[in-house]
């Protein structure tokens, strides 16, 4: 078994303490992996990855992340644990540029060591070069993932967390930003991913966890799913076509 970057146990979270959204979940993440969570509308999906990022209270349970206990690390001090997370809404600034992004997600670091990991986000993104001084606001939907993905690799994360990465794209840029997100991983990141198209999801993930009700329902690697005609029933259709389920709270 590879070595395990994020281990969740027995997680109780939500928006308040008094109730809470996620009851008792248990997951992991190993080294070079990538994990999808899928579920239906109020199942938890997102309120574990914030919960996870220090974004919301955790009553019970803990988070370890590189076999350090993360579970009160707050926000900010998420990158020192070798984790970037990509919120679904609001993940780049729209009123400054694709540099002013870039410098602003690199403000942290020391100068030749920030020039340098923006050229190397350039390089991997070339689109983003070509308008690097345009406003964020003028890009398309699919440019502006690839901005919040170039930011998030500033800080050399071991682990990336994306909430919902093809909320509101089109099926064509859907699949653009999967085919990044599967380079990332081919070239030695881990990523966590919550995800509202399950059909793609399943094709891209090595692992899924299925969640329902704050709890884990399912589990397993991303081909036993596809072919589990529970899975197939709910979210393929009975022909087996593609169908999407929504995100949640």
């Amino acid at each position: 078994m590879s070595e395990v970057l994020l281990r969740v146990t027995d997680l109780v979270a939500g928006y308040r303490p008094d109730l809470p959204i996620l009851h008792g979940i248990n997951l992991h993440v190993g080294a070079g992996e990538m994990v999808t969570i899928v579920g239906p509308n109020g199942a938890g999906k997102s309120t574990l990855i914030k919960a996870v990022a220090g974004l919301l209270t955790i009553t019970g349970g803990h988070v370890e992340a590189m076999g350090h206990d993360i579970t009160k690390v707050p926000t900010e001090k998420l990158g020192e644990a070798g984790i970037a997370y990509v919120p679904q809404v609001a993940n780049v600034f729209t009123t400054l540029t694709i540099d002013e992004n870039l410098r602003l997600g690199a403000a942290a670091l020391d100068r030749p060591l920030a020039a340098r990991r923006i050229e190397e986000a350039y390089q991997r993104f070339p689109a983003l070069k070509s308008h690097r001084n345009h406003k964020a606001r003028a890009l398309s939907g699919g440019q502006r993932q690839m901005l919040a993905f170039a930011r998030s690799l500033l800080c050399a994360p071991r682990l990336l967390m994306l909430d919902e990465p093809s909320a509101g794209l089109s099926p064509l840029i859907v699949q653009e930003v999967f085919t990044e997100l599967r380079a990332l991983m081919k070239s030695g990141l881990t990523i966590l991913m919550v995800e509202q198209n399950v059909k793609a999801a399943l094709a891209i993930s090595d692992r899924t966890y299925v969640f329902a009700e704050g709890q884990n329902r399912i589990d397993g690697t991303s081909e036993e799913l596809t072919q589990n005609q529970e899975i197939r029933a709910i979210y393929f259709g009975n022909a087996g076509a593609g169908n999407s389920a929504s995100g949640d709270s």
